[in-house]
């Protein structure tokens, strides 16, 4: 069994907030009492709210993205557990302005039932509510799946762009419009060779055998439609980064973002091999690789993956993303 560096599992999150909010307290501020972080410091020229959230366990999203230029506030529920809408009915009136508050959730069931009974109780308030909802996971793409595709990796991406543009001063229509075909234009797969293991019980979410791995795994260990021979990286990230142009089929004149993403316990020697093997299937291929991040930026505790994002991108869409950010996991 793998075993957590943990009081307990009950406070493993309230614990780890409360470090967090310590160890960046020239950026965000802590509310214990509702378990919701907040900015300390925002672009005076933003008129709408920022506010994400959703399970913890997926450090450094979502805490680690509050700040200037992104999020301005950040709701994390329990380890792979929707926060409750109370949190983020709280987190809202902290994070609303004059022109009302942006919700950017991730497409799972309980995150969209929390959302929205917090936005129903903000509307009562009489606070602008409008909502994201990001599903770019290409593996859970299937009409026998009812929820529709998860959102996954392509979370970071949105966040960032809709923060730079909220800087730039659009409204809470705009914002939405934007963060909508966003999210139509960008699709994440993920791999794994190992499962996550669950606090507490230090067992692992499931078994593979030795050399294979599962092709589409979710962030919160949810199993793929299938398994696949790991073999070498160069095959297997061959057929990722194809599967996602297919999905997106990006025009000649069109460049994309890149997010390759570590999953929890893959080494940084690992993930910058993939993006080289990505960068060349991209570079075969003539679509122009334009941005990119490589490190662990949405993990699933310590799961043995990683995933990759491609979000078709224009020079509107690239100006948001280069604007100015601050944030602990995110900064230029």
């Amino acid at each position: 069994m793998a075993r957590y560096f943990e009081n307990s599992a009950d406070d493993l999150v309230p614990d780890a907030l409360t470090g967090f909010a310590r160890a960046h307290a020239d950026l965000v501020e802590f509310d214990a009492s509702d378990g919701y972080v907040t900015a300390r410091h925002t672009a005076p020229a933003r008129r709408v709210g920022l506010l994400s959230g959703g399970g913890s366990g997926h450090e450094p999203m979502h805490a680690g993205y509050v700040g200037a230029g992104m999020l301005d506030a950040a709701c994390p529920g329990r380890v792979f557990a929707s926060p409750h809408n109370r949190q983020i009915y709280r987190a809202s009136l902290a994070a609303a302005r004059p022109g009302g508050v942006l919700h950017i959730v991730k497409n799972y069931t309980g995150d969209r039932i929390n959302f929205g009974i917090a936005a129903e109780r903000l509307a009562d308030r009489g606070i602008t509510c409008a909502r994201v909802l990001v599903d770019d996971d290409l593996a859970s793409d299937s009409e026998e799946i009812a929820a529709g595709r998860r959102g996954t990796g392509g979370t970071v991406l949105v966040e960032k762009i809709l923060g730079g543009a909220a800087d730039a001063g659009l409204g809470i229509e705009e914002l939405t419009e934007l963060g909508t075909a966003m999210v139509g234009r960008c699709r994440t797969l993920a791999a794994a060779s190992a499962a996550h293991h669950a606090p507490g019980t230090g067992e692992p979410a499931f078994s593979l055998p030795v050399g294979e791995l599962e092709y589409g795994v979710g962030i919160h260990g949810e199993r793929a439609d299938r398994t696949r021979p790991q073999g070498d990286v160069r095959a297997l990230v061959e057929d990722m980064t194809g599967a996602l142009l297919a999905e997106l089929r990006p025009g000649a004149d069109e460049p994309v973002v890149a997010l390759v993403n570590g999953l929890g316990s893959v080494t940084s020697l690992e993930l910058y091999g993939i993006f080289g093997e990505m960068g060349r299937v991209l570079d075969a291929r003539r679509v122009r690789l334009a941005r990119h991040l490589v490190g662990n930026y949405v993990t699933a505790l310590d799961m043995r993956g990683f995933s990759l994002t491609l979000l078709v991108a224009d020079p509107a869409v690239l100006a948001f993303y280069d604007a100015p950010v601050h944030t602990a996991a995110l900064r230029w």
